[in-house]
């Protein structure tokens, strides 16, 4: 449940209630608006029985939360979450592009990617050190060899960089290397790697799963918040469906459910929703359209040599087309595309 204070109520108010909440074993989430302040109250709400907070000084109204997660609800936090990482801002106001190749195949093609996309205007370089493919015989990344090439190519272009983990070793291992860590599809419901992630307290980029719900993506979300780190941006990336002209169904609703369910940021990824190039644009509009607050694209030197995703994967030049295709869009949505 949340209870919301009356716009005069001194901290003094907040705070008795914020003390008989942790006396009772419960948690408490304070979220303090321009005008009014809601307390979340996170845990078995049967033991505040005959507490009478609704009489208590300084309480408005007790608003029950039905939905499973708290953290990461719109109820407890109204106002839309801004996520600060280096110098990039995902959230209100801003169109984020984060981009690089699917999977780190070396050196030189990473750096290479880097300056590209830095160039174009991405704020994030993203890149697969772990893949976690289909086939044990597909390309299956560099590891920690691929994390370092990420890192040097951080210092040299200034971009923050973002890649997936598959397991816990991965995890600590990324979290001395990376600015963001991403959790994929296929992992969005491995409990033991998110609660570990919140842990980590590194902001986390979460992704729908294949064939996940939106609340069952956001109590996934839930996992990571509990344990202190609600720095998350999900990520829809399509969803499997019967229909075989995509690679996924891009399920573009969903990012306005997102925004009346919770406060998270929320980005597409067009390229895996689509997996094919001639898509990515008219989808990134879209979802620039619906209120997404940034875009993850695939983008390789050469995509017909890429060892992973090739047919998703954009140009140099096809990416630096799409951001400048993009601008109008991002400045009629009040969004600033940042570089």
């Amino acid at each position: 449940m949340i209870i919301i204070m009356k716009p005069n109520a001194s901290n003094e108010a907040v705070g008795k209630i914020k003390n008989l909440i942790e006396s009772n074993g419960l948690q408490v989430h304070l979220s303090e608006g321009t005008e009014v302040t809601i307390v979340g109250v996170v845990g078995d709400k049967t033991k505040l029985q005959g507490a009478n907070i609704e009489l208590m000084d300084g309480v408005d109204k007790i608003v029950a939360v039905t939905e499973s997660y708290k953290l990461v609800n719109k109820k407890f936090h109204p106002d839309d979450t801004a996520i600060t990482i280096g110098n990039a801002k995902i959230g209100p106001g801003h169109l984020t592009m984060m981009a690089g190749p699917c999977a780190i195949e070396n050196h030189d093609m990473l750096m290479e990617t880097a300056f590209a996309v830095k160039k174009a205007g991405a704020q994030f370089l993203r890149g697969g050190a772990y893949k976690p493919r289909t086939s044990p015989y597909a390309f299956q990344g560099l590891e920690e060899e691929g994390l370092k090439f990420m890192q040097e190519a951080r210092e040299a272009t200034g971009l923050n960089i973002v890649c997936e983990v598959t397991s816990l070793k991965a995890l600590e291992t990324a979290v001395k290397y990376v600015d963001m860590i991403q959790i994929g599809a296929r992992n969005m419901q491995n409990f033991e790697l998110l609660k570990e992630t919140g842990k980590a307290g590194v902001p986390v980029l979460l992704k729908r799963g294949l064939s996940a719900t939106i609340d069952e993506w956001l109590n996934s979300a839930e996992y990571i918040a509990s344990e202190g780190n609600t720095n998350i941006v999900l990520c829809e990336r399509g969803i499997r469906t019967y229909e075989t002209a995509t690679r996924n169904t891009l399920d573009i609703s969903a990012v306005p459910v997102i925004r009346a369910k919770s406060h998270l940021p929320v980005i597409i990824d067009p390229s895996h929703a689509t997996g094919v190039r001639a898509y990515i644009e008219p989808i990134s509009k879209a979802a620039i359209a619906v209120g997404a607050d940034g875009l993850i694209v695939e983008v390789h030197p050469c995509p017909s040599c890429a060892l992973s995703d090739g047919p998703q994967s954009l140009t140099f030049e096809q990416f630096d087309s799409l951001v400048e295709e993009l601008k109008p869009y991002a400045k009629l949505a009040g969004r600033t595309l940042d570089e």
